[in-house]
């Protein structure tokens, strides 16, 4: 797909949200494909791979979440969903299976494309590169202008593009703690909500790919402390 102009997929059974989104990311410069439930999805899938899909979790047939799952397991095409205002529990699973963001009917599309721009930007940095950024800790290599991550085997561990951006915030501030506001703000660009778990769904996720728990600590009401020594790699 084109590095200037984004490719989505709205994954939507409503059809006027369908059509009110398509005209609005049409008019923002966006090239939209649309599909109206899971075997519409799959058939767009075949023929294109789309920079992001939006997601709604209510749909006929298989639901959101399942499609989440499915989507992580075998892609890395950023996902945000989009939930109703009393989905909260399905929004926190969702964030769980791999979900990069969400965000809840009724929205202004404004900020819909707000946060398509902040999670394509993650996915797909467009700053060059300012020289080799490679740093080791514990078993594991990071490195932040290639945006992978190496186990001790020299394996790419697989990371969605906000659980790597995580892991570079700890990384690039070991031994410092972070307060869940700080690290959403780094993230994600944005406050944090009252209620919102988006980095403690992220942490969870990073301590299991790690494999390391311990790498992550929990601080009981200011957030968390990344307790690796962290070394420049060869």
């Amino acid at each position: 797909m084109s590095q200037t102009t984004p490719h989505l997929l709205l994954v939507e059974d409503d059809p006027e949200i369908r059509r009110l989104l398509g005209d609005f990311l049409t008019r923002e410069g966006c090239v939209l494909e649309t599909a109206a439930d899971s075997a519409e999805m799959d058939r767009v899938l075949e023929r294109l791979t789309p920079d992001l899909i939006l997601l709604d979790l209510m749909l006929p047939g298989e639901g959101g979440l399942s499609i989440c799952r499915r989507l992580r397991a075998k892609k890395g095409i950023p996902i945000i969903m989009v939930t109703a205002k009393n989905e909260g529990v399905d929004r926190i699973v969702g964030l769980e299976l791999g979900a990069d963001d969400y965000i809840s009917k009724p929205f202004d599309p404004r900020e819909l494309l707000a946060r398509v721009r902040a999670v394509l930007r993650r996915a797909r940095p467009t700053a060059p590169p300012q020289g080799q950024r490679r740093f080791a800790f514990d078993s594991f290599i990071i490195d932040l202008d290639a945006h992978c991550l190496y186990d001790k085997a020299g394996k790419n561990v697989a990371l969605t593009s906000a659980e790597f951006d995580l892991l570079a915030c700890f990384v690039q501030r070991p031994r410092r703690v972070l307060s869940r506001e700080q690290l959403l703000d780094l993230i994600h660009g944005r406050t944090l909500d009252p209620f919102d778990r988006a980095v403690d769904m992220l942490v969870s996720r990073l301590r299991k790919k790690l494999g390391a728990p311990q790498l992550i600590s929990t601080i009981r009401n200011s957030g968390y402390i990344f307790t690796a020594a962290v070394v420049l790699a060869t």
